[in-house]
């Protein structure tokens, strides 16, 4: 059975921006936290994820931010239009067009992992990446256990199209670079999909267009500040489509999906 990998990104991709949310549980006001205190230190030359990683973990010592208080924030995560028919959807339509196929999903994300792991369509996903916190005895956050930014995206990518995944490769690291022959590839990476809507997925949109597979940029159609930016993946050749991030049936992006797995599919006949 031959396999297609559809990666999403989470926040702005699938879901509303849930970092900001769980943070305004809180009380933080938003803008300033990432307006002002993760910027500064962004001025200072910190990598962006860290940056708010680390700001979360000073928030903490006042504010008390434990790994059951991601768990229980993942309930009120608000879902783009579509998302939790979008998974059965489109492994419905891949059976109707081909016997010789399946998909897989997986989430690649600069966003908090316990957060991800703990929401409502995390069932759907074959693995999961994302940035972690370690926790003391208490589980309140103490230090960035995983920071996933910008390049360390495309890390994921390698390991999808090795099969690499699942719960026995968390502790080998190194393993991604082992060389592999060009056939032995569990899936290539021309037959991957990947959803994104921020400048972490650059290196992953990159990617998937120099090996033929397919990116797609989405933004917030109520957003137009957020449609600008994910008009320049167009202008600059970074994405092969540009859509609102609506996946139900019959809208652009789900049309979208659909033709980009029957590409796929009917390349390799």
């Amino acid at each position: 059975m031959k396999k297609i990998a559809i990666i999403f990104d989470f926040d702005e991709t699938l879901v509303e921006e849930s970092t900001s949310a769980f943070l305004e549980t809180r009380n933080v006001d938003i803008n300033k936290f990432w307006g002002e205190t993760v910027k500064a230190l962004i001025d200072k030359d910190w990598d962006p994820v860290p940056a708010y990683m680390f700001k979360m973990i000073e928030l903490s010592l006042s504010k008390s931010i434990s790994k059951s208080d991601f768990i229980a924030f993942a309930d009120d995560i608000k879902y783009k239009k579509g998302v939790k028919e979008l998974f059965s959807n489109l492994k419905a339509y891949l059976s109707s067009i081909s016997s010789n196929f399946e998909i897989e999903y997986y989430i690649i994300s600069s966003g908090i992992g316990d957060v991800i792991r703990s929401s409502e369509i995390s069932k759907n996903f074959k693995d999961i990446w994302a940035s972690d916190f370690e926790y003391d005895e208490n589980e309140q956050i103490i230090f960035p256990k995983k920071v996933l930014s910008f390049t360390d995206k495309t890390r994921y990518i390698f390991q999808i199209s090795k099969g690499m995944v699942g719960k026995e490769f968390r502790s080998q690291p190194y393993v991604v670079n082992d060389k592999y022959d060009s056939g032995n590839y569990e899936i290539p990476i021309e037959n991957m999909i990947y959803l994104g809507d921020g400048l972490t997925d650059v290196p992953c949109f990159s990617l998937l267009k120099k090996n033929n597979g397919t990116a797609i940029a989405v933004y917030d159609a109520q957003n137009t500040q957020a449609y600008g930016k994910a008009w320049k993946f167009i202008k600059e050749d970074r994405v092969s489509n540009l859509n609102s991030a609506d996946y139900t049936k019959g809208s652009d992006l789900y049309n979208t999906i659909l033709m980009a797995i029957e590409s796929i599919v009917s390349k390799n006949k």
